[in-house]
């Protein structure tokens, strides 16, 4: 797979996937399901409690997915590691506070792959 498919600016160099690291690779899949739970948590928006993106049932499922991801890449993401498990964490503690009813701890999203998170 190649950059080709997206819309570029002449002067930005492609880069093949087969050439980028898969660190890399790894945490800009971490980033991209983080600012997607985020986006799913209404966290862009002032009042996430009425944000229109607001949407509890696919943030637990990027969540988990996000969750799957770093347990299953964390050997691997040296000193990402760090930031993006802080990262996943937030993201865990805030889908606690906007649910109405909490999952019990242990039963939150992606806590079955990280233990609960409080």
């Amino acid at each position: 797979m190649t950059d080709d498919a997206l819309p570029r600016d002449e002067a930005t160099p492609v880069r093949e996937l087969a050439d980028i690291p898969a660190v890399e690779v790894i945490s800009r899949a971490a980033v991209m399901l983080m600012s997607s739970a985020a986006e799913k948590l209404g966290l862009s928006d002032a009042n996430p409690d009425d944000s229109p993106h607001l949407d509890l049932d696919e943030a637990r499922r990027v969540i988990t997915a996000l969750a799957g991801l770093v347990t299953a890449s964390v050997e691997y993401l040296g000193p990402h590691a760090g930031p993006i498990r802080e990262g996943l964490q937030a993201l865990q503690r805030a889908f606690r506070e906007a649910s109405a009813h909490p999952d019990e701890p242990g039963k939150g999203p992606g806590e079955k792959y990280t233990g609960p998170v409080y």
